[in-house]
């Protein structure tokens, strides 16, 4: 086994993928960086041994052989794979009555699909490690009712019972699942809409500390599942949505 646990996440080149990546790195993680370009997230001002934590591995999550030799070889380099991000994902939106199913679909194969497939590929490399931890990113979209996103939140909620069931199945291995499903969250990609205009103002209102929450907010939940390993955490979606969800 490798001397240091190596974490596989999907979709890590930026955004919330990139900071979790780093994340992981700064807690002396080994991190494979599964991204369809193999690149690692800028590292810039990050102290040399983080960096050099973070490998790079190109994947495709939608295509299954390429899932499977990205884990063979983040493997094969690391000697091990003790745990799993399922990070990437899209959004698109559309009016239900106009929705193709070509768009239902898409976002059912990135956001669903290959979570299962990427999940399954993972185990016998976790069950051969004597266990592990797969956290998958959800959203608090997966118990709502949103105009126009009829597809993102089937699929959202389509990662919780996932999430349940591969617990329950593959607790006897000692890998365990859980789904973190964050609220608004702002990255690199949708800060401008966050922090100006009707959106900002529509948060403030809506979310009870009256503000959106960070990529780093994500990552810190994320990384300290895995640095607190507490096998009795399994199959729980935890909402990271600042009260939004809940509130009336």
């Amino acid at each position: 086994m490798s001397a240091t646990r190596v974490i596989a996440v999907t979709g890590a080149s930026r955004g919330i993928g990139a900071c979790i990546a780093l994340e992981l790195a700064r807690r002396g993680f080994t991190v494979g960086c599964l991204t369809r370009k193999g690149t690692v997230p800028d590292a810039e001002g990050v102290p040399r041994e983080v960096a050099e934590r973070l490998v790079g591995c190109r994947c495709d999550v939608t295509d299954e052989g390429s899932v499977r030799r990205a884990f063979s070889e983040l493997a094969a380099r690391n000697g091990a794979i003790n745990g799993l991000v399922n990070n990437a994902g899209i959004h698109l939106a559309a009016p239900s009555h106009e929705m193709t199913t070509e768009t239902y679909e898409k976002v059912m194969a990135v956001n669903a699909t290959a979570v299962f497939a990427a999940c399954r590929e993972a185990f016998p490399h976790l069950a051969k490690a004597g266990g592990g931890t797969i956290v998958n990113i959800g959203s608090f979209f997966d118990k709502l009712g949103v105009k126009r996103n009829l597809a993102y939140c089937a699929s959202k909620a389509a990662v919780g019972a996932m999430t349940r069931c591969l617990a329950v199945e593959w607790a006897a291995k000692g890998i365990r699942v859980v789904d973190i499903a964050p609220g608004y969250i702002e990255t690199d990609l949708n800060r401008d809409a966050m922090t100006k205009g009707p959106l900002r103002d529509f948060l403030a209102r809506r979310i009870p500390g009256g503000r959106h929450g960070t990529a780093s907010e994500v990552a810190r939940l994320v990384a300290a599942i895995f640095s607190e390993d507490i096998p009795f955490l399994t199959g729980e979606t935890i909402y990271l949505d600042g009260g939004q969800g809940m509130a009336h």
